[in-house]
C-alpha cells in the first residue's frame, strides 16, 4: 500500500529539515551533485509525524544531451512509492536478478551498493537495489539520463549530512516529484 505522499513545495532548506524530521528512512542525495545538477524536490509519505519512505529529485544535464531528472527513493518494503515513480505494477520490484550480478555499483552511506536495472515505463529508466535493509531506487527521465547511473555516484543521507546540507543547491520544483 503506498502510504499518503506529503506535497512537494518549493525545494529549500525548510523543506529538507521537515522531511528529515519525519523520515524514518534515508534521505539520499547525490555528493557531490553531478555538475550543473540541483535539488529540485524533496518529500516523504507517512503519516505527520513519521515517514516510511522518502523522495528526492534532482535535475541537470543529461549526459546523452538535454536535460535529465533523477528521482532517489528510500523506503521499507511494500509501500509501493518507488515503484509508483517506476511506472510498475505492485509496491516492490520483485526478486532482483541477483545471478546476473548487478548492473552498476553506487556508494551509498560509504557503503558499496549493487543496482540492477529493472523495466518500468518506457520512458525512463529504473535501477533498483537494497541499502541499509531498504528499497533504493533510482528513477531517471528521459530513458538515456540512466547513463548518469554508470559514473562514481555517491549518496549521503541527509540525516546525518551536518553541514553539507546546508551547501545544497535547490532550484525549481520538479513536476516529476508530485508521481
Amino acid at each position: 500500500m503506498i502510504q499518503p505522499l506529503h506535497a512537494a513545495g518549493q525545494p529549500s532548506m525548510e523543506a529538507v529539515r521537515a522531511v528529515v524530521g519525519r523520515a524514518m528512512v534515508p534521505v539520499w542525495v547525490p555528493w557531490p551533485l553531478p555538475a550543473g545538477w540541483v535539488v529540485t524536490g524533496i518529500t516523504d509519505a507517512g503519516e505527520r509525524s513519521a515517514s516510511w519512505a522518502t523522495v528526492v529529485a534532482c535535475s541537470g544535464p543529461n549526459p546523452c544531451g538535454g536535460p535529465g531528472d533523477l528521482l532517489l527513493v528510500a523506503e521499507e518494503p511494500g509501500v509501493g512509492l518507488g515503484a509508483r515513480y517506476a511506472g510498475m505494477d505492485g509496491p516492490d520490484p520483485g526478486p532482483l536478478p541477483e545471478w546476473t550480478g548487478p548492473h552498476t555499483k553506487i556508494t551509498a552511506a560509504g557503503h558499496d551498493t549493487p543496482l540492477w536495472c529493472v523495466p518500468g515505463a518506457s520512458d525512463r529508466a529504473v535501477f533498483v537495489g537494497e541499502a541499509m535493509g531498504l528499497w533504493l531506487w533510482a528513477v531517471l527521465w528521459p530513458a538515456s539520463a540512466g547513463c548518469l547511473m554508470y559514473d562514481e555516484i555517491n549518496l549521503i543521507d541527509l540525516r546525518e549530512a551536518g553541514p553539507v546540507a546546508e551547501m545544497l543547491p535547490f532550484g525549481a520544483l520538479s513536476p516529476r516529484i508530485s508521481g
